[in-house]
């Protein structure tokens, strides 16, 4: 009889083996009152029906249920099993054996889903997964009814026990790793996405313009603001007064680059306000992190190139403190990553743009010899010089930890010349004279350019990109550089590079100037989407389903099994 009611109480237990299942509180709460229930009922039978019999057979039958040895192995032991109950009608109560849908675990790409996985009515081509935090608040109150209609909760629970955002919104605002972008991109400026990976948003439909407005849009500043430094060394420069050069020329430059400055600048701060999590995709990009120093550079060269007419009296020294000390406060920042050997130590993230956290160092230090603080000067341009040593070598020598640079960032690879002149400038401002250590850096600049030109077929196969005007000002330092050594050291030859190098610079940058017109406002095709921001934060392949990782443990546990018993066969045969 105990036998017949130890089997029946054992068939009343149902088991299933459920992928990942999280269930509800409340329903653990209910399962576990049943058990209690049926277990009393089930203790209050037994000792009913077996209080005549001898004391052996009561101790035997006193025993724990097998019911409770198997609840406390389920609950203990780290299984997939839980109780049918859970999951579908109990089987005497329900006369139709119907199941109820359970959340399975499981992740789309991109993280779109609820917390549980299950698909929802969050569509892929959502452009607000990008905006600021007050937006996404409006948004995420909007969808709260889908919460009562799907079943269950979207949204998770900080720490606080204030509804957030759900995992769509976390996978979103997560910081991707740096060697996820080098990973999933490609490109002369990491901005084209690989065949092979899949985005948040999608790649047929036109994004917002203030989405597709990249922080590169500052190298136009740069190059144009640099070009009025160089016209305005050409025309009060006695090496190159033969060609009697006319001073508007400069201010013109120097008009164009303000106004271009000023127009990105309030088009990029709107993106700040509207889009602040594609500011924060860009942040992370180890390729556009280095722009973040662009505005800056630009406003010291528009300082440094300031027509004579507009710039009678020497500069005030808050002009470079307002323009220095943002530039030096997100220095520590970078310049700490690289140092503290962190997940974007130099090794991981170092690229040729790398120089433009450094090149503002010497900016800075000319700018400072103008004012008149020539001590913070010389200070700025000895910490731009040991990270400039730094940053060389590892790109040049390729340092076994760094990630190889695809054959596609070659062109980017002009960015090298333009510490190094920088370098020599600034030291001839700070200390009067282009002497030999002016003299070395110039030199060392003067290779590396040299060294460009000869391999035209880095710069070749490429399409037109805003990002480019960036590579542009390097080409405009040198060029100052070569002005300086040509005054400090007059001749046919100084002044022949000089002049070269000049028509060089100002050609690319006409070249570049009339491209950027014709993409704008003839072809329309200056901002595509940008890609680049809208990768995940893991790999997930278009065409295969997520790993299963239970498996995977599985196999792995096979397989070593089996070279530990072909590691010991094999001092036997031998």
């Amino acid at each position: 009889m105990v036998k017949d009611r130890n089997s029946q109480n054992q068939t009343n237990i149902h088991f299933v083996d459920i992928h990942e299942v999280v269930p509800e509180e409340e329903e653990e709460e209910e399962d576990e009152e049943q058990e209690k229930k049926q277990a009393n009922d089930h203790h209050t039978n037994i000792k009913n029906k077996t209080a005549e019999k001898t004391p052996d057979k009561q101790r035997l039958n006193n025993r724990p249920p097998v019911m409770k040895f198997r609840e406390g192995k389920r609950n203990t032991s780290f299984s997939r099993q839980v109780s049918l109950e859970t999951g579908v009608s109990k089987l005497n109560k329900a006369h139709n054996n119907e199941m109820t849908s359970l959340p399975r675990s499981g992740r789309s790409f991109g993280g779109f889903g609820s917390s549980h996985g299950v698909e929802t009515n969050v569509k892929k081509g959502d452009f607000n997964l990008f905006r600021t935090k007050s937006t996404l608040g409006k948004q995420n109150s909007f969808m709260l009814p889908l919460r009562k209609e799907s079943g269950f909760d979207q949204f998770q629970k900080n720490g606080n026990g204030e509804e957030g955002v759900g995992l769509l919104d976390e996978t979103v605002n997560k910081s991707v790793p740096a060697g996820r972008y080098f990973a999933a991109l490609t490109g002369p400026e990491l901005d084209q996405v690989k065949d092979t990976e899949d985005i948040l948003l999608p790649k047929d439909k036109k994004w917002p313009f203030l989405l597709r407005f990249p922080i590169g849009c500052f190298g136009m500043c740069l190059g144009l603001s640099s070009q009025a430094i160089l016209w305005h060394n050409l025309a009060i420069s006695p090496a190159t007064k033969f060609l009697h050069i006319p001073s508007y020329i400069n201010l013109v430059l120097w008009i164009l680059a303000l106004t271009v400055l000023v127009c990105v600048t309030i088009t990029y701060l709107l993106k700040c306000i509207f889009y602040f999590e594609a500011i924060r995709r860009e942040y992370f990009h180890p390729v556009r992190i280095n722009f973040f120093f662009a505005p800056w550079v630009v406003c010291m060269f528009l300082a440094i190139g300031a027509p004579p007419m507009l710039a009678q009296k020497p500069l005030h020294p808050a002009l470079w403190c307002a323009f220095m000390i943002p530039y030096f406060l997100l220095e520590l920042k970078i310049y700490g990553q690289w140092l503290s050997g962190g997940k974007r130590r130099l090794c991981k993230v170092a690229n040729p743009s790398s120089h433009l956290s450094v090149v503002g160092n010497f900016v800075g230090a000319i700018l400072a010899a103008k004012v008149g603080w020539k001590e913070p000067g010389k200070f700025l341009w000895a910490v731009g010089f040991a990270h400039y040593l730094v940053l060389f070598v590892t790109l040049y020598q390729r340092l076994p930890t760094s990630v190889a640079l695809p054959k596609e960032l070659h062109p980017v690879y002009s960015m090298f010349i333009a510490a190094p002149s920088a370098a020599s400038i600034a030291w001839e401002a700070l200390y009067g004279e282009f002497d030999g250590s002016a003299r070395t850096c110039y030199f060392i600049a003067l290779f590396l350019y040299i060294s460009l030109v000869v391999r035209l077929n880095f710069f070749l196969g490429f399409k037109f990109s805003v990002a480019w005007w960036s590579y542009t000002f390097p080409m405009t330092t040198i060029s100052v550089a070569a002005i300086k050594y040509a005054e400090y050291n007059p001749g046919v030859a100084s002044k022949g590079i000089a002049l070269t190098l000049s028509f060089l610079s100002s050609s690319v940058v006409s070249v570049l100037f009339v491209s950027t017109l014709l993409h704008a406002f003839v072809w329309r095709t200056l901002f595509p989407n940008d890609l680049a921001i809208a990768i995940t934060t893991t790999r997930h392949i278009r065409g295969k389903k997520p790993m299963n990782l239970k498996r995977w443990a599985k196999q792995s546990l096979v397989s070593i099994r089996k070279n530990g018993s072909g590691d010991k066969q094999a001092p036997e045969n031998a």
